[in-house]
């Protein structure tokens, strides 16, 4: 297999130009980014981000930064709340450029993070979908808060569009039930809605799709194994299409070493730290989600750095780096195995995409499993897809970049012309 020319790949989102253009909308605790997309050719028309919301007290300022035209214009202003952080990105928008009364805006997408049970596919926003997201801050209560205060602020300022949310769980919504089962009580489970969510699977269905597509293959054909590699981190077996597993779980801590999470752990350590330690829940939750990880082995979680301390002899910096190979590995064999036939193994986001060593590591004495990283093509120039195998694998090793807004995008489309997406409508 080999990728085929931008030129000669077909476009399924070519009936997308009637629609214009549609503004993404990420909304977290004190930040809000947005970027204005086109669905049909992928650009960016506009992007930006306001940092530091509700946090300009005792004098600081709050951040905003847009980009339009190949111009970045960075501004510190007050930002009390996230209305006033919407208010000043249509404010730029306007000023700026490019003005949204020009930009035929089709509709305006939000991500959320969590769907849960309730959210399969992206939805139309009205009342009664806010409320249910809502319903579920429980099981996201550091990320679904913010999200539903960004699309209650949107929908009162961008009054004339439709609205979509589109959810990372979604994808992983069709797990098989021997997948997304933890073995605990099962009365408990169904109480507490306690089962694996999966997380990033706008950007683990993007990269599945476009796999398929750079290579001028059906994604029904393929299996793949896709590494979302980035401060957050999770791994995914998709069989035609359709994911069989994914790392994350009930929330996104499960899983791989992270940035700063833990991944997986015995539960007991928990209890442990507890006992001991006199750890609290709110200490025992900060440690494994925000002081472990890369961070918490090497004292920085920025792979640049951690690379720039192996240089330097940095034993916990080496430790850190092995031992999250070692997690990685262990994903990749696991899925192998139940997948039957690994096609393609994708590596995406920012670690992803950008550290050759860690693609190399990976990839490291699995020969036998028809896995190798050429040095050349993996250390080589390219921004792009790419094929980073030697020609004799029996599995195509790729970088494939990520684009989670328009792929975000894409679903507002769909869900607005009341076409429910499947798997088989995937490609990037």
């Amino acid at each position: 297999m080999s990728i085929v020319p931008e030129a000669e790949r077909p476009n399924p989102y070519s009936a997308y130009g009637a629609h214009g253009s549609v503004l993404v909308l990420n909304s977290g605790s004190s930040s809000l980014k947005y970027q204005l997309v086109n669905p049909v050719g992928g650009e960016a028309i506009a992007a930006g981000i306001v940092e530091r919301i509700g946090e300009t007290s005792g004098g600081s300022q709050g951040i905003v930064t847009h980009t339009f035209a190949g111009n970045r214009t960075r501004r510190e202003v007050e930002v009390p709340d996230h209305g006033e952080a919407l208010r000043l990105a249509l404010g730029l928008f306007e000023e700026i450029g490019p003005r949204l009364a020009d930009a035929g805006i089709y509709a305006v997408g939000h991500r959320v993070v969590h769907g849960g049970s309730e959210f399969s596919g992206p939805v139309v926003v009205d009342d009664d979908v806010v409320a249910r997201i809502d319903a579920l801050v429980p099981l996201a209560p550091l990320h679904n808060p913010a999200n539903v205060q960004g699309i209650r602020v949107a929908r009162e300022l961008l009054d004339d569009v439709p609205h979509v949310a589109v959810f990372d769980t979604a994808f992983f919504s069709s797990l098989p039930a021997e997948a997304y089962t933890y073995a605990i009580d099962r009365q408990v489970a169904a109480e507490h809605d306690v089962r694996r969510y999966g997380f990033h699977g706008t950007s683990h269905q993007y990269v599945a799709g476009k796999v398929a597509r750079v290579l001028g293959r059906r994604v029904q054909d393929l299996n793949t194994i896709v590494l979302h590699l980035g401060n957050g981190a999770s791994a995914s077996a998709v069989s035609g299409g359709v994911p069989i597993d994914t790392s994350m779980g009930l929330t996104p801590l499960e899983g791989l070493v992270m940035g700063t999470r833990s991944g997986d752990i015995d539960p007991a350590v928990v209890f442990h730290l507890a006992r001991n330690a006199g750890m609290g829940i709110d200490e025992l939750d900060r440690l494994l989600n925000k002081r472990s990880g890369v961070l918490g082995m090497a004292g920085v979680n920025d792979f640049r750095e951690l690379r720039r301390l192996i240089d330097e002899g940095d034993e916990h910096a080496a430790l850190a780096f092995d031992v999250y190979i070692h997690r990685l590995k262990k994903y990749v064999g696991a899925y192998a195995a139940l997948l039957g036939r690994v096609d393609v193994i994708a590596f995406t986001a920012g670690v992803g995409e950008n550290d050759t060593f860690v693609r190399a590591a990976v990839c490291e004495g699995l020969a036998g499993m028809g896995i190798a990283v050429d040095p050349e093509r993996n250390t080589g120039a390219g921004s792009g897809e790419r094929i980073i195998s030697p020609d004799w694998t029996s599995t195509l090793v790729m970088v494939i970049p990520t684009q989670e807004e328009l792929a975000i995008a894409r679903q507002c489309v769909e869900a607005v012309d009341g076409q429910h997406p499947t798997a088989a409508v995937t490609s990037g």
